[in-house]
């Protein structure tokens, strides 16, 4: 009886998507498993490209149809930056399965730091030049890079990314310095150049019509696994939740956020935004051995509205599954689109058919799209006064 009153309140509207409803917009994050620049080059006589998970998670994009996309795990090329550009060429504005394509204007895609060698032995294996000795993993420069999609005009000049941050300094950092009681991990030359982040954190200010602006936070931490009792990663996972969290709670909290160009402090008080990514924790399975986990912290942070989204078969209201922590990976919660508290939410839903329903095809393993689901949350939105209705 409860789902079914439950299903009652969300608006039929919501099966048409934000592209193509006046009257809502929709922001999305997927994580797209390894969007690499190899299979990019796949491609056939005309140019479409031709990998079946691309095409399956291309696909998915063109049914959900997001106004504002990121994507998660794309090659980034910075010899021609090209790569985001060619998905949406080579797929998003092909017809996948009879679906109809969809254009992105405005691209934001730059560095990370994934894959970028430091020339040190970061993971204590005797060597440096090794995937874990980058300034975040990666076996290449720009592997698991992002890329922000959007029908709405973007301003890079108003732009702040936080690639270089020192986790140092962060303070009460976590990173396993050696100090205050802390693992002794990484010595003093390593710990002095150390990024926190391990791709990038981006604030991408978009403008949604005249004079309104939504800032898009950005961001992709690295999974808190694959290291020792030390718990590296699960360190500096927490931290880079906890930067977004002092990035939004701005005064005092942000004073010692300095942006790649210098810019001091947090997102200024009143702005509105959308968290996307893959922030790699789950808010009921992260362990609280550092205190509340970060995750915990964003979700419950009273300027961030978490939506809870329902598991969605297609995106029809009539076969939604009411599933407040909807799985977007075989772990748990781990993918977010958070709005900001005074934006009017319409509905948030995860892409994720069972496995009765004819689009299970697209999500049954990684092979058909990706090991992730897309997420997405819809703001109500009043074109005629250019503004989210408060």
């Amino acid at each position: 009886m409860i789902a079914a009153m439950i299903r009652c309140l969300i608006p039929v509207a919501a099966a048409l998507g934000g592209a193509d409803h006046p009257g809502h917009v929709r922001f999305a994050t997927f994580n797209i498993w390894e969007l690499t620049t190899t299979k990019l080059e796949q491609v056939d006589r005309l140019g479409r490209g031709t990998n079946p998970q691309l095409q399956g998670a291309a696909e998915i994009i063109q049914r959900i149809r997001p106004d504002v996309l990121l994507i998660n795990e794309i090659d980034f090329d910075a010899q021609y930056r090209a790569n985001a550009q060619l998905f949406i060429d080579r797929y998003l504005m092909v017809s996948q399965q009879q679906q109809k394509p969809i254009s992105y204007p405005h691209v934001f895609f730059e560095a990370v730091n994934t894959g970028l060698p430091t020339g040190m032995d970061l993971d204590n294996d005797g060597k440096m030049d090794g995937p874990a000795d980058a300034f975040g993993f990666g076996r290449y420069p720009g592997q698991y890079g992002m890329a922000l999609l959007s029908r709405f005009p973007i301003h890079p000049k108003e732009v702040r990314t936080f690639q270089d941050f020192l986790w140092r300094g962060m303070p009460d950092n976590l990173m396993p310095d050696g100090s205050h009681d802390k693992p002794g991990w990484y010595n003093a030359k390593e710990s002095a150049i150390f990024r926190l982040a391990s791709k990038s954190f981006w604030d991408v200010p978009i403008t949604l019509g005249g004079s309104k602006v939504i800032h898009v936070l950005a961001c992709h931490p690295t999974p808190p696994v694959f290291d020792g009792p030390e718990d590296r990663n699960g360190r500096r996972n927490h931290d880079e939740i906890r930067m977004l969290v002092d990035y939004v709670t701005s005064g005092a909290a942000a004073e010692y956020l300095v942006d790649d160009r210098g810019r001091r402090g947090g997102l200024d008080s009143g702005t509105s935004f959308v968290v996307l990514g893959d922030l790699n924790a789950d808010p009921e399975k992260d362990p609280a051995a550092y205190g509340r986990p970060a995750i915990v912290r964003l979700l419950s942070h009273p300027r961030v509205h978490d939506p809870m989204p329902t598991r969605h078969n297609s995106g029809r209201p009539e076969t939604a599954e009411v599933a407040p922590a909807a799985r977007t990976c075989e772990f748990g919660r781990i993918d977010y689109a958070l709005p900001s508290k005074g934006l009017r939410l319409h509905e948030s839903g995860v892409y994720s058919p069972d496995p009765t329903h004819p689009q299970y095809r697209l999500v049954q393993e990684t092979a058909a799209s990706s090991d992730h689901r897309l997420v997405w949350v819809d703001l109500v939105w009043d074109a005629e006064q250019d503004n989210p209705i408060p």
